[in-house]
């Protein structure tokens, strides 16, 4: 491909989204999606977001069956901070000959509000969920992170005394005798403070259109984008939630403004009228950068779905979070 042709096909890549009126007074653009022309409204608002500690973990195995299988079962129980006990989620699948024990790879990320949380997590799941799984192996993704946790070094008590100290392509780990064979862990793993909390909401007409358009997002971020997770089940959040509770002591409880069954009973509902289903999709990344471009893809594929009536964002005003992915600039809108 020519860098002419790289060139255009990036701009027309830019330019998925026709503006066609930009109402200031509503604040909201109406956008048309060029290849289904669809008509969407998307708000001119924020996404809020937070920094959180972030661990890389490249699992690998004899093939892409238990490489995911460990990867699935390590970022289990991990949706949000708010109940779960972690963040952590499916970055990519990596090839053999980009891993260090030359065998498919699943890459992870897990992720916590302190560095010492994030280490008790990425144990008992390195332990739990990874060493029990056949044939596999963890190695550190973050091997430039200048903070360091040695989650290897205390699995490696496991093998009873009789472990290994070992190094594979310039880095240090344990081999831990199991009734499998042997689990291969590194020593010490990177951590990062990264970005959690990246969101958009897709507002449809039907449950049908809006449960397609969350899931054409999900494959749309899962293909292209690189350095994100989407930690809720499938990618895909039907529950968001807004700070506390007006009711309840509670940390968090049901976003009564998207909420289709409350827009006749609330005051400030955000729902229109023909809009019966509301997604939102999570992205938490290594930083905003990474998280916006993945908004951008996510919110692109959404609107090409009919029957797709808004995309928003959740925010609270600039309370939880520093950082914010304006949802104009994310999608390059004037």
């Amino acid at each position: 491909m020519s860098r002419k042709e790289k060139t255009s096909k990036s701009s027309e890549s830019a330019n998925e989204l026709e503006v066609v009126r930009h109402d200031k007074k509503a604040g909201e653009f109406v956008v048309k999606h060029r290849q289904t022309g669809n008509i969407s409204l998307v708000v001119d608002t924020f996404a809020e977001m937070f920094p959180m500690w972030a661990s890389r973990i490249l699992i690998t195995a004899d093939n892409e069956k238990w490489a995911l299988t460990a990867a699935r079962t390590a970022t289990g129980f991990a949706a949000s901070i708010i109940m779960s006990p972690a963040e952590a989620g499916i970055e990519s699948m990596v090839p053999p000959n980009k891993t260090l024990d030359g065998r498919v790879g699943t890459l992870i990320q897990i992720y916590h509000i302190t560095r010492r949380e994030l280490k008790t997590q990425m144990g008992l799941r390195l332990g739990q969920c990874v060493m029990t799984c056949p044939t596999t192996a963890a190695f550190d993704a973050l091997p430039k992170a200048k903070r360091r946790l040695k989650v290897g070094r205390s699995l490696r008590l496991f093998g009873d005394g009789f472990q290994k100290k070992d190094v594979i392509v310039g880095r240090k780990v344990w081999r831990i005798p199991v009734m499998g064979g042997e689990f291969i862990v590194e020593d010490n793993f990177g951590v990062m403070k990264a970005v959690a909390g990246g969101n958009f909401l897709i507002l449809a007409e039907s449950r049908k259109a809006g449960l397609q358009a969350a899931e054409e997002a999900v494959n749309a971020i899962s293909q292209s984008s690189k350095g994100v997770i989407l930690p809720f089940p499938g990618g895909i959040c039907r529950s968001g939630s807004k700070v506390g509770s007006m009711k309840y002591k509670l940390k968090a409880s049901t976003h009564h403004m998207f909420c289709p069954k409350l827009k006749k009973l609330v005051p400030d509902s955000q729902v229109p009228d023909n809009v019966n289903s509301v997604y939102e999709i999570v992205i938490n990344g290594l930083n905003s950068n990474v998280v916006e471009k993945a908004m951008a893809k996510g919110i692109k594929a959404a609107v090409k779905i009919p029957e797709v009536v808004k995309i928003s964002a959740g925010n609270f005003g600039g309370k939880i979070g520093p950082f914010r992915a304006y949802l104009k600039e994310v999608l390059q809108l004037q």
